[in-house]
């Protein structure tokens, strides 16, 4: 069976809820406040099986702009969104945010529902669909399907429900051959069984007494049960809503923003560079300007560094930059993110990872030729522009760490590398690769070394070899 995930987007009391309710029969508002004021304060879930071949698993995310950091919590794992506009108020400010941040976070797949068209006359109903379909022209859901609905009545849910049915059939699942990973959104304790944690696999799978680690943590914990939708599994794969049951961790020591992951696999950084993206309707960003920084289910502060040398970044203006932020997070090359104001805490950007554990960059370096290889590069150029600046060489641990590839796919990378004459193999099991600029160098350097030992000891029979590494590799691993 195939599982997606669909995501609700759109301003406060459209109707995201009331939809999705209507969809499953099942209630996402949990918190008692959230009953008590009758909006989303926080995210929430649902389930909706649709034939013997889909299961969708819902993530309601709350509309109004207090609570614009919780969307962000939940929006980032999504496969497709529900796009929410009220028939009876069209476009409205929360709209156009939600809307930016489903095409900074790359969501490529949806569906325009214009909710409460039970409320208002079918003309109005038309107005507001062309209303839509101009505001989306040029996005990803330019030529999407549009669907009225009323969550009251019933009115055009059998047509949505056929649409979301069409496009998960199209839909390719999440990889779940890559390394597990799964953000953090709910920390809680059952009775009886201890810390439970929730999220979607963004990749891989987990089983029942596998090992995984807590980033940026850096505890180890075993899983001792798994649901997925409320039901026992043994395994759960990307593209699932899955609570897993932790044992050797406390509810205290975890929280939403954490990440598991395969352990030992990774490294959390506080640095990393990156393609950036200011909406056209955000200020200019200013070289080192604090932000509120967004990736999967975190949030934390930072500061935006421009690599261009440019004093800021021009509205609607793309570059690339490092961002340095105030605590440690797992982040990946390829992962998106959001940036937001500092004051007013509004939406301004997003951008893609490219370099996960950057240095601090000296204004003589060639950074922006590195990047744009890191970024449109195939695998062997990204794997080379990995080793330029490892006079040491990187082992298969660390070029994972840097890319979040399987063994099998920095092999293959690293193969092409050696057939080009562009790398060489220093170790073979574990791989240990080396540039062939470092390596050439590397021999240069010993070629001297015992040219000199040898005109100053001619009697000796070499120069014995650690005594060699320790001399001119001092900072070398053995």
């Amino acid at each position: 069976m195939k599982h997606l995930i669909v995501g609700t987007a759109g301003h406060i009391d459209h109707g995201k809820t009331a939809l999705v309710r209507a969809l499953t029969g099942i209630d996402t508002d949990r918190l008692e406040e959230e009953k008590q004021r009758g909006i989303s304060i926080d995210i929430g879930f649902a389930n909706l099986r649709l034939g013997d071949q889909v299961n969708l698993g819902f993530v309601d995310v709350p509309g109004h702009e207090r609570f614009v950091k919780n969307m962000l919590a939940g929006v980032g794992g999504i496969d497709l969104v529900l796009f929410v506009v009220a028939a009876d108020e069209s476009i409205k400010p929360q709209t156009r945010e939600h809307f930016d941040i489903c095409c900074l976070l790359g969501i490529r797949h949806g569906i325009v529902v214009l909710t409460k068209a039970d409320l208002v006359d079918p003309e109005l109903v038309e107005l507001v669909k062309l209303e839509m379909e101009e505001f989306v022209q040029g996005s990803f859901l330019e030529g999407a399907p549009l669907v009225a609905v009323s969550s009251r009545t019933g009115e055009g849910l059998p047509a949505l429900r056929a649409e979301l049915l069409r496009l998960a059939a199209a839909l390719q699942p999440k990889n779940a051959r890559h390394h597990f990973r799964m953000p953090v959104d709910r920390v809680f304790t059952m009775k009886g069984f201890g810390t439970v944690v929730t999220g979607t696999l963004l990749a891989g799978s987990v089983e029942k007494e596998t090992e995984i680690e807590v980033y940026p943590l850096g505890r180890r914990a075993r899983v001792r049960g798994i649901e997925v939708h409320n039901q026992p599994v043994e395994r759960a794969w990307a593209g699932q809503r899955t609570a897993l049951n932790l044992s050797g961790l406390e509810t205290e020591q975890l929280g939403r923003g954490m990440v598991l992951a395969a352990a030992g696999k990774f490294r959390p950084s506080d640095r990393f560079d990156c393609s950036l993206h200011l909406l056209a309707s955000a200020r200019p960003l200013k070289h080192r300007a604090p932000v509120h920084f967004h990736a999967g289910t975190a949030e934390v502060q930072a500061a935006v560094y421009l690599l261009d040398g440019a004093a800021q970044l021009p509205p609607g203006s793309r570059s690339f930059a490092q961002i340095r932020l105030h605590e440690p997070l797992l982040v990946l090359p390829g992962d998106r993110f959001i940036l937001r104001q500092f004051s007013p805490v509004v939406t301004i950007g997003g951008g893609v990872v490219l370099d996960s554990l950057a240095p601090k960059h000296r204004s003589q370096e060639d950074v922006i030729a590195r990047l744009h290889r890191l970024e449109s590069g195939d695998p062997p150029q990204v794997l080379e522009t990995l080793l330029e600046p490892a006079p040491n060489g990187l082992g298969l641990s660390d070029l994972i760490a840097r890319t979040g590839w399987l063994a099998s796919e920095v092999e293959t990378a690293a193969h092409e590398l050696e057939k080009s004459g562009h790398a060489f193999r220093v170790a073979a099991s574990p791989l240990w690769l080396a540039h062939r600029d470092h390596y050439r160098a590397a021999l240069d350097r010993i070629l001297r070394a015992l040219d000199v030992f040898h005109q100053q000891n001619p009697l000796a029979p070499g120069f014995a070899k650690e005594a060699l590494r320790t001399q001119e590799f001092p900072d070398a691993p053995p």
